[in-house]
């Protein structure tokens, strides 16, 4: 459980990292795919944590849903927003929608880091 937890950590510090560098367009496409990453290993940390209280969750959704009743994150329009840009950059390449998602992502840090604190005070 603790290996998910820090590959999680990991993640959203490279996230953090290539968002402070200057906008290029690898750095963009960098930071996007850094995104994508964290994003899925967050409601993977959050699915492992929840199955070990013995609440089962299957989708990122869900998860997110029994992560909020359970009080590992806070009831933020952002989780749903930022699994909707996951899932545009995910499936389809297109440059205006790239753009947009990038200048989103510093959004993203701050739900990102609670719940990485969360779980690392929580196990």
């Amino acid at each position: 459980m603790q290996e998910i937890v820090a590959s999680f950590e990991k993640s959203f510090q490279r996230l953090e990292e290539i968002l402070r560098e200057e906008k290029t367009l690898p750095n963009r496409d960098s930071a996007i795919k850094r995104f994508e990453f964290t994003v899925e290993l967050a409601w993977k940390s959050a699915q492992k944590f929840l199955r070990a209280e013995g609440i089962i969750c299957r989708s990122p959704k869900e998860c997110l849903r029994e992560a909020f009743r359970f009080g590992l994150i806070e009831d933020d329009p952002r989780w749903i927003e930022m699994l909707q840009d996951r899932n545009l950059t995910v499936h389809t390449y297109d440059e205006t929608a790239a753009d947009e998602v990038y200048h989103r992502l510093p959004q993203y840090l701050e739900i990102l880091g609670n719940l990485k604190d969360k779980l690392k005070t929580t196990w």
